[in-house]
């Protein structure tokens, strides 16, 4: 074992206690309480209860404050087995204990004890009390008995816990670093998006500002693919269901899409993915081998039916506008136009400022023949392709038994959040299949019809993903090129107005996205109040700059870079602006 998983194995063991700890402290304030289930997890531990009463975060300190005094007396943890008939008796006033105990198959059940608290647990624990490390209880939440929403509502406690309480201190600044960057609460403050009971969970409606930070985002996508060679297209967004049928996605996918609509003698389909839509372009006239690879892409909204317990904000929701391409080639051409892919992904990164991710090779689970179409020979094919690929371009991968999508292998390309979570924004898929079930061909130059594959792919994911990223990883202050607010204008008193309006109109007309802040309050508050919106350019107006035809510059670190003419501004930002644009 290695130094790092013997490390990982004692933290959790030290969770694991403390969430022991944590039950006793609660029974010994609320005797009570009814005992569930305390297990480790990511970060720290949690306890459920049955209580009499609704926990506050009063009751958080006592109960921080008997843990530590156990921790302080450093009981031994002892472990033993009795029967189950023994525990019965033992537990006889603990009604999920109870349940535990019936659904324990072995004769035996395995306990744990420490000063006069015994709980239900196969372990590990540390050795003693005093071992567990450093921890803060942190929030209380609702929780379904066995996550069944039939069962009763009990009562969790959230712990974190880790080695020492620097780690736990450094853990602590994530986590609040991480509320500050939120972008659920950016979204609100800075008026990006917001939501409506009367339109629904998980459909987001873009406000002003956040729909100027999206159409930026995809002016700067579909432009780097027509440099690229990709054609733009157009597409419904539904379909019959016979075509989703076909596609393979109504057998695969069916409980993530939404029901269907019974229209006359047809049923219809919210499109949950816009590749057979792309297919039905190109097999919509006849291909030469001359023409290949034929690249078409689409900001194409989808729609998924994301159970309600999932969703949140932008990162996750039911109608999503994916940056989708798809490309039409030879199969001699796959790793070429691989490499073109991966050329555009990491040019988009640089520009956007995106750092820090890794690669996943996903790969099919053989042993599950439900979960993917096809069959050996053409998994083994699309397999080796891609990873043949990935290999010529030299790049550091882990490989994901299990997580392909259903026609075909795929690159995954990973963000992890603030807190390490990581999720997949870009993908590369290698598809043999639907060219197959759409029976596509191309002429090629021996004049026969050949199979083409498609190469699925998606740069920037989707839309709203991308957006709630980008707030997080920026903190809400976009770089000057994608802010919805570029500069605003601050006239110090109302005489200054209107020299404040004419300045705005100077920089619209140099394309530069401009408000004039004219209220009748007080300078200060003024740039504060840019500042806290995360405006870069602050152009303050008064007598002197209105004389000089200048503006005096502030930018939102707070930097004072004093008066300058007007046109040098307009010259500093369009080449902040292209500088940005033209990162490699």
């Amino acid at each position: 074992m290695t130094e790092q998983a013997q490390q990982d194995d004692r933290l959790y063991a030290m969770r694991h206690s403390a969430a022991h700890i944590m039950a006793e402290a609660v029974l010994e304030l609320m005797p009570g309480a009814k005992l569930a289930i305390g297990p480790p997890i990511e970060h720290g531990f949690y306890y459920d209860f049955e209580l009499p009463e609704s926990l506050t975060k009063e009751d958080l300190a006592k109960i921080d404050r008997r843990m530590r005094r156990t921790m302080k007396r450093n009981f031994a943890f002892e472990h033993s087995e009795i029967s189950k008939e023994e525990a019965r008796k033992m537990f006889a006033d603990q009604a999920y204990k109870l349940e535990l105990i019936d659904g324990i198959e072995d004769d035996k059940v395995s306990l744990y004890t420490h000063n006069k608290f015994v709980d239900l647990c196969e372990g590990p624990h540390v050795e003693r009390t005093g071992k567990v490390g450093a921890f803060k209880l942190t929030n209380i939440a609702g929780a379904y008995w066995r996550g069944d929403e039939n069962n009763t509502m009990l009562q969790r406690i959230y712990g974190v816990l880790f080695a020492t309480q620097e780690e736990l201190d450094a853990h602590l600044e994530r986590v609040e670093d991480a509320r500050r960057r939120d972008h659920r609460r950016l979204g609100r403050e800075l008026e990006l998006f917001t939501t409506h009971e009367d339109i629904g969970a998980g459909l987001p409606l873009w406000l002003p500002k956040g729909a100027t930070v999206r159409r930026m985002l995809e002016e700067f996508i579909t432009g780097l693919e027509r440099e690229a060679g990709y054609q733009h297209v157009y597409s419904p967004h539904l379909g019959k269901r016979e075509l989703y049928e076909r596609s393979g996605h109504w057998d695969h996918f069916k409980d993530d899409m939404f029901p269907p609509m019974q229209l006359e003698h047809e049923q219809m389909v919210l499109r949950p993915m816009n590749c057979p839509h792309h297919i039905l372009i190109y097999a919509s006239k006849l291909h030469s081998y001359r023409d290949l690879p034929v690249r078409l892409a689409e900001l194409g909204t989808m729609y998924r039916w994301e159970r309600s317990g999932v969703l949140g904000g932008l990162s996750r929701v039911r109608a999503m506008t994916l940056n989708d391409a798809h490309i039409f080639c030879a199969p001699e051409q796959v790793k070429e136009e691989f490499s073109g892919v991966m050329q555009l992904v990491e040019r988009a990164y640089d520009i956007l400022g995106i750092t820090e991710y890794s690669y996943q090779l996903s790969l099919r689970d053989p042993d599950d023949k439900e979960k993917y179409a096809g069959d050996d020979e053409m998994w083994d094919v699309a397999e080796d392709t891609l990873r043949e690929a990935m290999d010529d371009l030299g790049l550091t991968y882990t490989e994901a038994v299990g997580e392909a999508a259903f026609y075909g292998p795929k690159l995954d390309i990973q963000f992890a959040d603030l807190m390490g979570r990581e999720e997949t924004y870009s993908t590369v898929q290698i598809d043999f299949y639907l060219p197959k079930q759409f029976d596509l061909t191309y002429i090629g130059e021996d004049g026969a019809e050949h199979r083409p594959v498609i190469i699925h792919r998606g740069v920037l994911s989707t839309m709203e993903r991308m957006m709630a990223y980008l707030i997080e990883l920026y903190g809400g202050a976009f770089p000057l090129w994608l802010a919805p607010v570029q500069a605003v204008v601050i006239p110090i008193a109302d005489r200054h107005n209107d020299y404040g309006r004419r300045v705005v109109d100077d920089l619209r007309a140099a394309d530069l996205r401009v408000e004039l802040d004219d209220r009748g309050e007080r300078m200060q508050a003024k740039i504060r109040d840019a500042q806290m919106q995360k405006v870069p350019y602050m152009l303050v107006v008064g007598d002197k700059e209105e004389a000089a035809g200048a503006v005096a510059v502030r930018q939102r670190s707070g930097d004072d870079l004093g008066a300058l003419p007007l046109f040098q501004v307009i010259d500093r930002l369009k080449d902040e602006i292209t500088t940005a644009m033209s990162s490699n």
